[in-house]
């Protein structure tokens, strides 16, 4: 693996994914769908591209008008967050060893977070409404 590559896996080592300049940091979402998803919030780690090894173990669930999530079909790990409107993916940065030591850049839905999930550090905590608006600002809509 080079430093422009990082190589993680699901739980059960089914589903092999290799993020290419993946991203220096991690962002933490704390909304309801998150937290069921993993149990808790959820750690993501972007990339500029990325590839599947065994992509037939892969499922997609559409949890909303705007995203899919990826989950390992044998073991039920969650892989990703798939942003529908610029097929844009982040996934979950427990995957991959490397991603241990990366800081948290910001955490979104702050207003989800729940008290036993306490959220150290100096960076932006956004409000869902907060996320909301920068993402209409960009020009997404969610109507």
């Amino acid at each position: 693996m080079s430093a422009a590559t990082m190589e993680g896996h699901c739980l059960c080592g089914a589903v092999r994914v290799t993020l290419t300049n993946p991203k220096d940091h991690i962002e933490v979402c704390h909304c309801h769908m998150c937290r069921r998803t993993g149990g808790a919030f959820y750690g993501a780690l972007e990339s500029e591209s990325f590839a599947f090894e065994s992509e037939e173990h892969v499922g997609v669930y559409r949890s909303s008008e705007w995203a899919e999530r990826g989950f390992c079909k044998q073991c039920g790990s969650t892989l990703f967050y798939k942003f529908l409107p610029t097929s844009n993916r982040s996934f979950a940065a427990g995957l991959f060893d490397a991603a241990d030591t990366l800081p948290v850049k910001r955490e979104i839905f702050v207003e989800g977070k729940v008290a036993w999930c306490a959220g150290e550090g100096d960076h932006p905590k956004l409000t869902g409404e907060e996320v909301i608006a920068e993402a209409k600002a960009a020009g997404f809509s969610f109507e």
